[in-house]
C-alpha cells in the first residue's frame, strides 16, 4: 500500500505592476485577505516596495505592491518610486500588470510598461482592473489590444474592489510558484516594519482628508514606539510639510482635521495589530523631507535613483 506524501512547499516572489490609481493597492490586499497596502483614489499612494504574504496550502506567495509607474518622473522622490517599481519587477517570479479597464484608452504610462516588459521578454499576466463598472464589449475589445503588446501570457478580468475573478487569477499564481522553502512564518502577513506601517497608515488618512495637492508635500516619520506592560503601545509620529503654511491645513479649525487623522489612523493600528495604542501626532515644517537619505532608507527606496 502506498504512503500518501505531503506536497512539496513552494514560495515565491509577483510583482504587481501598474500606472497610478489602477488599483494595485486594492488588488494586493485582496489577495492577501488583509489590509497590507493603503489605499486612496488619489494617484501615487504607494510610496514604497510592500509586500504582503499569502499561504494556500503548501504554497507562500509574497506580493510585491509596487509605487505606480508613470512616464514624466521630476523629482528624486518620483525617480526613487519609479526604480522601486522595476526592481520589484525584477526580482519577482511573476509579474501582474494591473490596468484600470474603466479609462477611456489605454494611458501613456500602461504603454511604457508594456514596452519595457516587451523589451525584457518578461510574458506578464494581465489584470483588467475594475470590470465592474465597464461593458463586457468594451472590456473584450481593451483586452484584445493590450494582449496584442507581446508581453502579456495570461489575461484575467477582476474586480479588486468586489474580488470578481481574484480567485481565478489567484489559481495561476500559486500554480506558477517554484517549490521551495517558505520565506516568513504561516500568520505574517507583511514584512513591512510596525514603524513603517504605522507611518502609512497615518499617511493614508492625509490623502483622504485633505485636498489634491497636500497629500503630495507631506511625509510621516514614526519617531517613537513605547512598549507596555498591558500589551498597549505608544506611538508618536511627526507629520512633515515642506511650508510653514501647509500647517494649518493640516492641523485644521481648532486642531479638528489632525484629530480626525489620529483617530481614524489609529483605530486602523489597533485593528491590524489586535491591541490598544496610544497614537500622537505632531506636525513639523521641513521643507528638504524629499532630499532626506535617513526617509528614503525607511522606504526602502533608492536615494540615488
Amino acid at each position: 500500500m502506498s504512503v500518501p506524501t505531503e506536497a512539496p512547499r513552494r514560495c515565491g516572489f509577483v510583482a504587481v505592476l501598474g500606472a497610478p490609481n489602477a488599483g494595485k493597492s486594492t488588488l494586493v490586499n485582496r489577495l492577501v485577505g488583509a489590509k497590507v497596502s493603503i489605499v486612496s483614489p488619489k494617484v501615487q499612494t504607494t510610496r514604497t516596495r510592500v509586500s504582503g504574504i499569502a499561504v494556500k496550502d503548501a504554497t507562500q506567495i509574497v506580493f510585491i505592491d509596487t509605487p505606480g509607474i508613470f512616464a514624466t518622473p521630476r523629482r528624486r522622490l518620483e525617480r526613487a518610486m519609479i526604480a522601486a517599481a522595476w526592481r520589484g519587477a525584477g526580482d519577482a517570479d511573476a509579474v501582474v500588470l494591473v490596468v484600470d479597464a474603466a479609462r477611456k484608452r489605454i494611458d501613456p504610462d500602461t504603454r511604457r510598461i508594456l514596452d519595457e516588459l516587451a523589451r525584457a521578454g518578461r510574458k506578464t499576466v494581465l489584470a483588467l482592473n475594475k470590470i465592474d463598472l465597464v461593458r463586457k464589449d468594451t472590456l473584450l475589445a481593451k483586452a484584445d489590444e493590450l494582449y496584442k503588446s507581446g508581453a502579456i501570457a495570461d489575461v484575467f478580468m477582476i474586480s479588486a474592489t468586489e474580488g470578481e475573478g481574484v480567485d481565478d487569477l489567484m489559481a495561476l499564481l500559486l500554480a506558477r510558484m517554484p517549490e521551495g522553502p517558505w520565506h516568513y512564518p504561516e500568520d505574517q502577513l507583511s514584512d513591512m516594519p510596525q514603524r513603517l506601517l504605522a507611518a502609512e497608515l497615518t499617511r493614508e488618512q492625509l490623502f483622504l482628508r485633505l485636498h489634491e495637492e497636500l497629500p503630495y508635500s507631506v511625509a510621516v516619520e514614526t519617531e517613537e514606539w513605547e512598549e507596555f506592560k498591558d500589551g498597549s503601545a505608544r506611538v508618536a509620529q511627526v507629520i512633515y510639510v515642506e511650508r510653514d503654511s501647509q500647517r494649518p491645513i493640516v492641523l485644521g479649525k481648532g486642531g479638528a482635521t489632525i484629530k480626525a487623522i489620529g483617530e481614524t489612523a489609529r483605530h486602523e493600528l489597533e485593528q491590524i495589530m489586535g491591541r490598544k495604542v496610544h497614537l500622537v501626532l505632531r506636525v513639523k515644517q521641513r521643507g528638504d523631507w524629499a532630499e532626506s537619505r535617513e526617509l528614503y532608507k525607511d522606504w526602502g527606496l533608492e536615494w540615488e535613483a
